[in-house]
């Protein structure tokens, strides 16, 4: 008896089929043995969808987020999230025949060229060379600021004696564009990207 009364209550008459049957016509038919109807079922349906739908938006929004976040707060994004390639500046030269590889290079070198003519106005005009920095203020266009050691990317080094001097400029970071430079009496600049520049580097063209 029990059996027939649920086959009776999953029946549905031919030709009384509403919307709500159509739509309830696709859904699955354990709810309908289980004593749904079709507007009861067609309704939980809807609001699953809502739900679903739902769910996307949120996950759409919180990916969105993840990504702009680090842009808004003016940080790096995640390794591989909107990374563009990173490529080194190019050199523009100063002057025809520049040998310099960077902007730190040419103050560098430029600052070597100030002490190498000061030296030898020095000479020219005491007969020996300056025993140290201080003595060349004045001498050609150096002045008492050249005098610090500290010049940006780079550190002065100078040794002095009345037959010749010894000037080297060393990079905070050597390699290709940071070169470190070595000058004598002689007025010619070696360069080296490998190691501390000595009379036998490469002499700058």
């Amino acid at each position: 008896m029990r059996k027939n009364a649920s086959l009776k209550k999953c029946e549905w008459r031919l030709g009384e089929e509403s919307r709500e049957e159509r739509r309830f016509s696709a859904a699955p038919s354990g709810l309908i043995c289980a004593g749904f109807s079709p507007e009861s079922v067609g309704f939980y349906i809807d609001i699953a969808g809502e739900k679903m739908k739902r769910a996307l938006y949120c996950i759409a929004i919180l990916a969105l987020l993840f990504v702009s976040a680090p842009m808004l707060l003016g940080q790096d994004p995640p390794p591989g999230v909107g990374a563009a390639p990173q490529t080194a500046p190019t050199y523009t030269p100063k002057f025809r025949g520049d040998p310099a590889h960077s902007d730190s290079e040419a103050a560098a070198l430029a600052y070597m060229r100030v002490v190498i003519r000061a030296e030898n106005q020095f000479n020219k005009q005491y007969n020996h060379y300056a025993l140290n920095l201080n003595e060349l203020v004045h001498s050609g266009t150096f002045t008492k600021r050249m005098v610090d050691p500290n010049r940006g990317d780079y550190t002065v080094s100078y040794k002095g004696k009345k037959e010749g001097y010894v000037l080297t400029m060393t990079p905070k970071t050597l390699d290709a564009t940071h070169r470190s430079f070595y000058s004598e009496e002689d007025g010619k600049i070696h360069a080296d990207e490998t190691k501390p520049a000595d009379a036998d580097s490469p002499v700058v063209r």
